[in-house]
């Protein structure tokens, strides 16, 4: 359970109606099977110990004594096992003799809690009114099982915590609990808990899997927690209805597992702690009622390693399938447009100005440029392309980005700035042929003069091309590229430029801008600020400062989750597997920690730009930092994985 990882399950065993002897065996062995995987969370179906489908025999005392003999046996034959196991269960009061469909806690061979239904359904084909009665708010009592007096109680405003690791806290509900217009999660989750088991026996139905998954997978987000749904399956009665064992694994909104139609395990992890940063950061999630009003009750877990097998995305910015990742490209497309107007239509501006180099970012630019000129009724023109080539650039870009400008529409200039920055080296005292930064950041500084004098002298705006990756690393010169008027790309990481460039040239409809487009995205990133070599590219970015989607990746999770350097490091390993080695990953987040610290003082002066995503680096909004924090810790917990 390092950092934060705990392996969970959720387990649909086979049954038999009112046999709650072989019950029991299935139940203890699928307990087994998911302790030797490192289970330590694990959600059984409701009433899995007798069947759901018992119908009257619910109040024969043949049955239920059954099911409390089967429950003794449960925990005692699981007593060996380092988990946390929930099933359901009829629990008969000793005191009323009123019958509830329960949820028992187990864990090292003890009951550690019942927590009786709420919401009981008596509509279309359930009937539950008839045999049980529905737990009140804040009800408990004391109970006996198999004739003797368990250290435990009914209780429905209880959860349960978990001594080695504090913040796991396990709250229950059942079924229809998390139909009704209060679930009874949205209290446990205020009140502390991270982890809602819903032990369910919710049938089939044509269409009814699609409103289950997201009534799961939103409840999850809503309570920034972790969601384990085990539902009931093989083995239930087929008198009137099937039940298909829809288990479902959530965190924060995103289903981890889930499976249909079978029996067994269906197993993930969930994260604690960034299930933790997230209520952190949201000031709307608070607590409902005092700590004091919720029984707590205690139980143990050993603290191991959590092997990991949940998915973790090599680019978190990129979703995998297609459809989303377009929808995503043309959403932001269309925000990065909006922002864009706004700021045109506020200043007066009669010209979009852009810097154009025949890469990427400058490319993406060019692009929200024309489609905001477009939309605000200015003619092709108002956009004006600047090339502004020098020392290092080659005839492949400078090429490029002639052609985009003409696809456009949009007026070209060519300025060369060779002369200017040769003039200035001679005004400073610089060699040419010293190759150094001074050397690199004239030429960038030049070229943000010129496009901020041409702007002024035609009533224009510049339109920056920087974008997310880049400001997390300091990867631009101050007051040359790292500013403008209007930042237009401040919120794409690199590795989603790329992928909303491909989609314009996809969808654009024009065979020779898509043709230019395809071969910008074939170019290498590259700021040509050094001579080229054989008129190639000779400075790829890349190989300076480290590849992009390892960047993208350890920004991603060091912004939107607030994850230390160490488990940065564990999650790269284990996403790029086959991809990066170990020792280049950790020689990358070495560089992006360094980088990101030291080069804080550039994002402090910011010029605007429009968020399109969780993870943002404005100085106005997301990212508030002195630009003179030390980095000791975040290095200090590196050198230690060294």
């Amino acid at each position: 359970m390092r950092d934060g990882f705990v392996k969970v399950a959720a387990a649909t065993p086979k049954i038999r109606v009112a046999d709650c002897a072989y019950n029991a065996g299935e139940i203890v062995r699928l307990c087994r099977e998911a302790a030797a995987l490192g289970v330590k969370i694990l959600a059984f179906p409701e009433l899995c110990v007798t069947g759901y489908t018992c119908g009257d025999l619910f109040v024969q005392d043949t049955l239920i004594d059954a099911a409390a003999k089967a429950l003794t046996r449960i925990a005692e034959e699981t007593a060996g096992l380092d988990m946390l196991i929930a099933l359901g269960c009829p629990v008969r009061d000793q005191w009323s003799g009123k019958l509830y469909n329960c949820a028992a806690v187990l864990n090292r061979g003890k009951v550690r809690g019942l927590r009786p239904k709420m919401a009981l359904p008596n509509y279309g084909e359930f009937y539950e009114q008839r045999w049980f009665t529905a737990g009140g708010e804040g009800w408990s009592g004391d109970v006996k099982l198999e004739g003797q007096r368990f250290d435990t109680r009914i209780d429905t405003n209880g959860y349960f915590s978990c001594d080695a690791l504090p913040d796991l806290a396990v709250g229950v509900e059942i079924c229809e609990d998390l139909w009704a217009p209060d679930p009874p999660s949205t209290a446990l989750a205020r009140a502390g808990a991270t982890v809602i088991l819903n032990l369910s026996a919710s049938n089939e139905l044509v269409g009814k899997a699609a409103y289950r998954r997201e009534l799961v997978k939103n409840q999850s987000a809503r309570l920034h927690c972790a969601y384990i749904y085990a539902d009931a399956g093989e083995g239930e009665s087929s008198t009137d209805l099937v039940f298909a064992g829809h288990d479902l694994i959530a965190e924060n909104g995103t289903i981890l597992a889930e499976s249909r139609f079978k029996t067994g395990l269906t197993v993930s992890e969930i994260d604690i702690r960034r299930l933790l940063f997230d209520r952190r950061r949201n000031t709307t999630f608070t607590k409902e009622k005092l700590a004091e009003e919720f029984w707590r009750a205690p139980f143990d877990l050993e603290l191991t390693d959590t092997v990991l097998t949940r998915p973790v995305a090599r680019s978190p910015f990129v979703p995998s399938e297609k459809d989303e990742r377009d929808g995503r490209c043309g959403e932001i497309f269309a925000i990065q447009t909006q922002g864009l107007k706004k700021r045109v239509e506020h200043t007066g501006s009669k010209k979009l100005v852009v810097g154009v180099s025949g890469g990427l970012d400058s490319t993406l630019a060019m692009l929200v440029s024309a489609m905001a000129a477009r939309e605000l009724g200015l003619p092709p023109d108002a956009l004006l392309a600047v090339t502004m080539p020098c020392f290092g650039t080659t005839q492949r870009t400078k090429s490029n980005a002639m052609l985009l400008a003409e696809k456009l529409g949009a007026e070209l200039r060519v300025v060369d700035i060779t002369e200017s920055v040769r003039r200035h080296f001679k005004d400073i005292g610089h060699d040419e042929n010293d190759h150094s930064v001074t050397y690199e950041n004239a030429q960038a500084r030049e070229r943000t003069q010129v496009l901020m004098d041409i702007a002024n002298s035609i009533n224009g705006l510049v339109v920056g091309t920087g974008d997310l990756s880049e400001l997390a690393l300091g990867w631009a010169t101050y007051n040359g590229d790292h500013m403008s008027m209007y930042g237009v790309n401040a919120g794409v990481p690199k590795t989603l430029v790329r992928y909303v460039v491909g989609w314009y040239a996809d969808t654009c409809g024009d065979p020779a801008l898509s043709a230019v487009l395809n071969d910008i995205l074939a170019t290498p990133v590259s700021p040509e600020l050094l001579p080229a070599e054989n008129g190639e590219i000779s400075q790829k970015t890349e190989d300076l400062v480290g590849p992009y989607e390892l960047h993208d990746f350890f920004l991603y999770y060091f912004l939107r989750f607030g994850m230390g350097p160490g488990k940065i490091y564990r999650l790269a390993k284990y996403a790029f597997a086959g991809v990066y080695g170990d020792a280049t990953i950790l020689k990358w987040l070495k560089t992006f920690v360094r980088r990101f610290f030291a080069q804080q003082f550039k994002r402090s002066c910011l010029p605007d730009g429009p968020k399109v995503g969780s993870v943002a680096l404005s100085p106005r909004g997301d990212w508030r930092m002195p630009s003179d924090a030390a980095a000791k810790a975040w290095v200090d917990e590196l050198e230690a994985l060294s």
